[in-house]
């Protein structure tokens, strides 16, 4: 496995519609059963939630932060985690641009708690930050991305899930068809951009304009069991400035650093994402680009206008063919979660314990979630007791799985055969 896989973008219990489990102590332990080695905070514009940062975590290697040992819960394995934090936070800005009301969502990474303190500072002045882990603030991402810098210029800014149609810079119903029209003047500093569950990286090297900007994949977790399900590998330097380094590195045309690399990245199938196609949940209409076109873009059922889903955006914005392949880009890797697998698998219900329990056995003979699903030979996984199992993993990473597409907020459906 690659040194570093980091999810840098999840939130916290005191974001809206989030599980109360989301806490440092729980997000340390199910990080390293899931073989993240490096995890977000969320949330940290947060008051609440950064004053727990602050309590619980302390420094480790640069940028980067460990819980403190009076806080530890042993893992799956029986073990005490050595979780990496990085500070992290996602903004809902919500303001007018160009005439348009324009909705998009920022994540941001600060590289130590001063910095992050600083930014919040300035923040506070705009909105309550107190309203919600992902507060919504009226104001142009543009001036959210200068004041990042001004609060410490090794802040990151990237579009958030880049393509979901309501709240992205890409988003159909209120963002950009350009990352300048977005950030103006100051694009310059937009070095990566977030794929978001509905599209994948090769989707996105469709569009030459991206060609300037890295590609990161993070889960946007709202709950444990949810932590990883997209990630980066990285074989770089153990601290913050060697994770920007990696990720700024495979950039197509950048410099390369053999210090530091972009493995690969960890991906949804785009397809179970909930806004890969076109369509309208409550009338259970579900379009292809081209049936939308076909339709007008009106519902047949209501009438109205259906929700434009991510593959028919990148259509619009597109100058490259589907099936594009850049072979500068860092490869990616497509997985279903593991609990996922072993209900197929073993065919039962998501809420049986089976899955719980087949899940903490395989964990604790073979180590991690992920390397369970990208690394253990096949043959080790039945040979443990797994038969049905392994050929499930197999079928995954032959890309042999069943997919009804998600569509308007309502997630695809994914099986394997």
């Amino acid at each position: 496995m690659p040194r570093i896989i980091a999810d840098l973008q999840i939130h916290s219990k005191y974001a809206r519609a989030v599980s109360p489990k989301m806490v440092l102590e729980e997000l340390d332990r199910w990080a390293d059963d899931k073989g993240i080695r490096v995890m977000g905070t969320g949330d940290f514009t947060h008051p609440l939630w950064f004053a727990e940062i602050r309590e619980k975590l302390e420094p480790a290697e640069p940028g980067l932060f460990v819980l403190k040992k009076e806080y530890k819960l042993p893992t799956m394995k029986g073990t005490m985690a050595e979780t990496r934090f990085m500070l992290t936070s996602e903004i809902s800005n919500v303001y007018t641009r160009g005439g348009r009301g324009r909705r998009v969502h920022n994540l941001i990474w600060a590289p130590s708690i001063e910095a992050a303190a600083t930014l919040n500072a300035r923040l506070s002045f705009v909105g309550n930050l107190m309203s919600d882990g992902r507060p919504i603030l009226g104001l142009d991402s543009e001036e959210l991305l200068k004041m990042c810098l001004d609060a410490d210029p090794d802040m990151v800014l990237i579009p958030a899930h880049a393509w979901t149609p309501w709240f992205s810079v890409f988003g159909s119903m209120s963002g950009f068809d350009t990352l300048e029209e977005c950030y103006g003047e100051h694009t310059k500093h937009i070095f990566a951009i977030e794929t978001g569950l509905s599209s994948d990286p090769a989707m996105n090297w469709r569009l030459s304009q991206l060609d300037t900007v890295a590609i990161v994949s993070n889960s946007d977790s709202h709950s444990l069991e949810k932590i990883g399900r997209e990630a980066n590998a990285f074989d770089c330097a153990f601290s913050y400035a060697g994770i920007i380094a990696a990720i700024r590195s495979s950039i197509p045309g950048a410099k390369k650093d053999g210090r530091n690399s972009f493995s690969y990245t960890i991906e949804f199938f785009p397809e179970e994402g909930k806004y890969h196609y076109d369509g309208h949940r409550a009338c259970a209409v579900s379009w292809t680009p081209s049936e939308t076109r076909m339709h007008g873009g009106i519902c047949i059922v209501c009438g109205r206008k259906v929700t434009v889903g991510v593959m028919n955006r990148m259509d619009a914005l597109a100058d490259r063919p589907e099936g594009y392949r850049d072979p500068r880009r860092t490869p990616f890797k497509s997985i279903i979660p593991l609990h996922e697998v072993i209900r197929d698998a073993l065919h039962v219900g998501k809420t049986s314990k089976k899955i719980g329990e087949a899940y903490g056995n395989l964990i604790r003979a073979f180590g991690s979630e992920f390397g369970i699903l990208l690394d253990v030979p096949i043959a080790d996984i039945a040979g443990a007791g797994w038969p049905e199992v392994a050929r499930a993993i197999g079928c995954v990473r032959e890309g042999k799985v069943a997919i009804v597409p998600g569509y308007d907020g309502e997630f695809g459906h994914i099986s394997i055969p």
